[in-house]
């Protein structure tokens, strides 16, 4: 049998699903929402099971995207990919040694809002600290996006930098404000490795339609890129900044343009780049561990060819 490989959605999916609809920031949009806006795409889902509200969105559009990662993995590794979610009405699950002694690769997806506060309890970092120690593991943390970051701006120059950035991604079914991925952040930080998840980024495209090719910049010791072209077209990727010893214990592996032609950016300059994948460092002490994106789990985005190639490397690591 190939490698155990579980996807852990670290959300609080009660506190997610009765966010109040009134209130636009920090929350997922409800199924009638994304009916509306993008009418009449979405259509085939106006009597889906889950209902009209959040809950429904979770499970008719945003559980379904990784149903391509799924497929793959039940086809290279004989063994269907496993779908751990941190808390839900049937109770919690939380990243304890005798789950993790199930797993080989475990894919993190920083998804919780983080108005929802969710954080690694002292135990779990422990227990994946020993996960990192046992040999051939690979541990995949992932947070989204950190969109609307007004932190220590006075209100108007808040309203203009949330602005910017909701013309910069492009996505109208996003609010001013959509922080994602405090669980993941606050792994790392008790791993040794702080980082924080910025900006929500729109990737460069190539000529041909396919995500332009990323820039590796490190050795890729753990095989995941190899003959990987491209990553994806997500509209809104995070760039992953290393905090103080996150820099000493974590070095980037790949760098993403952003796209020129897209609305400025506040921050990042009209073709800079991002750094879009981080790995371990070997004098780190932290096993095989990679930062990048939960959409790169995504079939969903566009750069479903090369995604593919890097799940196939990921199956076999």
């Amino acid at each position: 049998m190939g490698r155990r490989i579980a996807m852990y959605f670290a959300w609080d999916r009660i506190a997610e699903t009765t966010a109040p609809l009134g209130e636009l920031d920090n929350r997922f949009p409800a199924l009638f929402e994304v009916r509306r806006l993008f009418w009449p795409a979405y259509e085939t889902l106006a009597h889906a099971d889950g209902g009209q509200g959040i809950d429904g969105f979770l499970e008719a559009i945003f559980l379904q995207n990784f149903a391509r990662f799924g497929e793959q993995v039940a086809a290279l590794t004989g063994q269907p990919l496993r779908q751990i979610q941190r808390r839900t009405a049937e109770g919690e699950t939380p990243l304890g040694a005798g789950l993790l002694e199930e797993i080989d690769t475990l894919i993190i997806i920083g998804f919780d809002s983080q108005r929802t506060a969710q954080a690694a309890a002292a135990a779990e970092i422990s227990a994946v600290r020993a996960f990192l120690a046992r040999r051939d593991t690979t541990l995949f943390v992932c947070p989204h996006h950190d969109i609307g970051d007004t932190e220590g701006l006075a209100p108007d120059a808040a309203r203009a930098r949330q602005v910017a950035e909701f013309h910069h991604h492009g996505d109208i079914a996003l609010p001013g404000q959509q922080r994602f991925g405090g669980f993941a952040l606050s792994l790392m930080a008790g791993l040794g490795a702080p980082i924080r998840n910025r900006f929500g980024l729109r990737p460069a495209r190539a000529n041909d339609g396919d995500p332009a090719p990323f820039n590796q910049v490190a050795e890729d010791r753990f095989g995941i890129l190899a003959g990987v072209p491209h990553l994806n077209l997500h509209p809104h990727l995070p760039h992953y900044e290393r905090v103080g010893a996150g820099a000493d214990a974590l070095e980037v592996l790949a760098r993403q343009t952003v796209q020129p032609e897209a609305p400025a950016h506040p921050v990042v300059a009209p073709g800079g780049a991002f750094a879009a994948i981080l790995q371990a460092r070997p004098e780190a002490g932290l096993g095989r561990l990679v930062v990048c994106d939960a959409t790169l789990w995504s079939g969903t985005a566009g750069g479903l060819r090369g995604l593919q190639l890097l799940w196939k490397n990921v199956m076999g690591a």
